[in-house]
């Protein structure tokens, strides 16, 4: 025994504990763990709050004995210290750097453990370890930061699906650009109540249709003042790398700035683009009318996103028989198209337009960044 836990021992003499520790020298493993035992059962009994002096004796001891059990018994005294506000610290630490079925009840739960003991346990030990703190019912943004970085995906979505977790704007940010390539982190990301709502309109056009719905209703019901900071937030890291323009972008720059200033520039011409496969001419326009960037209408057009089609014709407050026309026609010879645009018809009917209107202000940040380019 060291001499600072002889020092301790000796400060305690007066209790039961020296005499339970005097049985530490039992070379049996049967009765060196139902020391262990009766050690933790005197520890939680009286008095209910030791010194610091026996905390620290309890500590040294118990992780002593620990160590020479096996990993079912040190997985109960884990999860018989796990919540304990005034577990020995030594001990706890110990266990926290066990393997993943010892520590993860700690690691969870301990009160404990400090965000310098959490960071070093993130930094060394594995995955399983990592996810068991991103569970934690707070989680600080020192700890998430530390998550983000060393992390799996699976750590990120437990961190992303904890209400009780703080992201800083880096992580936030981060963790975004990690979900957009990851579906089985789409949900998570995207129902996070406290994602930022510029980030938050980043995944609309990599999520399902659900999340999409989601990312609506969200901007609908957001305060102005937090739309408007929202905003500015995420006009300092939009990209504007989308690619080249096509061949005949200038030409139809021209052309269709002309129909503009003539006063014909309708949603009836662009349908007449479409059909006469004069696709980069409504892009262009519906770029114009909607007030967004070319590359976002193209890849909605591209990708027959039709639901952020509807989006920009709500929010320029086109009728509904001109969404279906422009659905229908880029659909093209699908299997039902008639049937799908129908159901894209209804989605149209229930889109407020004050919901499609916030949307794009959030698309029309690329369109911002572009002209500071």
């Amino acid at each position: 025994m060291t001499a600072a836990a002889a020092a301790a021992e000796a400060a305690v003499e007066g209790s039961r504990l020296p005499h339970l520790i005097a049985l530490a020298g039992e070379t049996s493993s049967d009765k060196r763990r139902l020391l262990l035992r009766e050690l933790t059962d005197h520890f939680f009994g009286e008095p209910p709050v030791h010194t610091a002096a026996e905390t620290a004796l309890y500590g040294d001891v118990l992780a002593q004995l620990s160590d020479e059990m096996e990993t079912a018994v040190r997985a109960e005294l884990a999860s018989r210290f796990a919540e304990a506000p005034h577990a020995p610290h030594r001990l706890i630490q110990r266990l926290a750097n066990d393997e993943v079925e010892v520590a993860d009840k700690v690691l969870r739960a301990s009160p404990v453990l400090t965000d310098a003991d959490l960071i070093t346990v993130i930094r060394s030990r594995g995955q399983g370890h990592i996810r068991a703190v991103s569970g934690r019912a707070e989680v600080s943004e020192a700890l998430s930061d530390a998550i983000v970085e060393h992390g799996d995906d699976e750590a990120l979505g437990a961190l992303l699906r904890n209400d009780g977790a703080r992201l800083s704007r880096a992580a936030s940010e981060t963790a975004v650009e990690r979900a957009k390539v990851n579906p089985a982190l789409h949900a998570a990301t995207v129902e996070r109540k406290s994602l930022p709502a510029d980030l938050l309109n980043e995944m609309y056009f990599v999520v399902e249709a659900r999340l999409r719905q989601h990312i609506l209703e969200q901007n609908a019901r957001m305060d102005p003042d937090l739309l408007e900071a929202a905003l500015a937030a995420g006009r300092t890291r939009v990209a504007t790398d989308d690619g080249a323009l096509p061949a005949d972008y200038a030409e139809s720059v021209a052309y269709v700035n002309e129909l503009r200033a003539a006063g014909q520039l309708t949603p009836q011409v662009l349908a007449r683009f479409l059909r006469s496969n004069g696709r980069t001419p409504f892009l262009v326009a519906l770029s114009q009318l909607a007030d967004v960037d070319f590359h976002t209408a193209r890849r909605i057009v591209e990708r027959k996103e039709l639901d952020a089609l509807a989006v920009i014709c709500k929010a320029a407050d086109m009728d509904r028989a001109i969404f279906l026309t422009y659905a229908v026609v880029l659909l093209g010879s699908e299997d039902n198209p008639m049937g799908k645009a129908g159901a894209y018809g209804r989605l149209y009917g229930e889109l407020s337009r004050d919901a499609a209107l916030r949307t794009l202000r959030f698309w029309r940040m690329r369109r911002g960044a572009q002209a500071a380019a």
